[in-house]
């Protein structure tokens, strides 16, 4: 115990200044984490302890995300892909709206091509991080969230999150198709940069659409005709998925001229004037 905590105090709490109040906890909330926060106190820091340790937290938010109703109103930010949905989530936020960033935590971008460097949390990891920022609304105004399958990657979505967003209120977007290529070659430039990874997930899509038609996309990809390739990818393969998915009684679609900051940042003036 004690050269861990020496570890701990020479290293990464080194720069730690003297207002600093951890929350330290073991399995149980036992003596490893109290034997911890004693030697914090003394050094000066206003440390306390997470009573039953991390034991009781995981019930705690075992029971907001498995077991409770979502606390706010949530209005999902639906369209297909390349509508910067993630991006107008951004612009939602900046302007003072609560935003539930589902992808941001889950390390992921929500398709086959969503994988991003570093990789996914643990799934207990993503519900903490998702709890804490529950925590954190207001329950009386809206929350906007991304429509997701219930999965982003290998991450499950909590089924109090999930009702909520099967529950919620629809905005639809939709843009030209330029736009959405214009947009998904910025989002994706990791994959632009690395022919060999674009290749690997392409050939994943062959069970879907047979080897001829993902031959025809490893085409475009080495030729560099990437603009093309985006464009058949959606009209081939994920709008036929949206709309399959979505199916009837969607909202009326909100129609975007283009995907410009200026137009999203106006449609999330738009939106929370609407829904408060």
């Amino acid at each position: 115990m004690a050269r861990n905590a020496a570890a701990h105090i020479e290293g990464p709490l080194a720069d730690r200044g003297g207002g600093w109040r951890p929350l330290v906890y073991c399995w149980r909330g036992g003596q490893r984490s109290g034997s911890f926060t004693v030697i914090l106190k003394q050094i000066g820091w206003q440390a306390d302890t997470v009573a039953g340790g991390y034991q009781s937290y995981r019930r705690l938010v075992a029971d907001m995300l498995y077991e409770q109703d979502f606390p706010a109103h949530v209005v999902l930010i639906d369209g297909g892909t390349g509508t910067a949905k993630t991006r107008l989530l951004t612009h939602l936020a900046a302007q003072g709206g609560q935003v539930l960033d589902l992808e941001e935590m889950a390390a992921h971008r929500g398709s086959v091509f969503g994988p991003i460097a570093g990789g996914q949390p643990p799934q207990k990891a993503f519900e903490s991080t998702l709890a804490a920022h529950i925590t954190a609304l207001d329950p009386a105004r809206p929350v906007y969230v991304e429509a997701e399958s219930t999965r982003i990657g290998r991450i499950n979505l909590p089924p109090a999150l999930a009702r909520a967003m099967k529950a919620a209120e629809v905005v639809r977007l939709t843009a030209p198709m330029a736009a959405r290529v214009t947009h998904l070659l910025s989002d994706y430039a990791d994959l632009v940069a690395d022919p060999d990874t674009l290749d690997t997930i392409l050939g994943r899509l062959v069970r879907y659409h047979g080897h001829d038609q993902v031959a025809e996309w490893r085409a475009l990809a080495a030729t560099g005709d990437l603009a093309r390739l985006v464009e058949s990818l959606i009209v081939t393969h994920y709008d036929p998925r949206y709309t399959r998915i979505a199916g009837p009684g969607q909202a009326a679609p909100l129609c975007l001229p283009d995907l410009e900051e200026a137009t999203l940042a106006a449609t999330a003036r738009r939106l929370i004037a609407d829904h408060g």
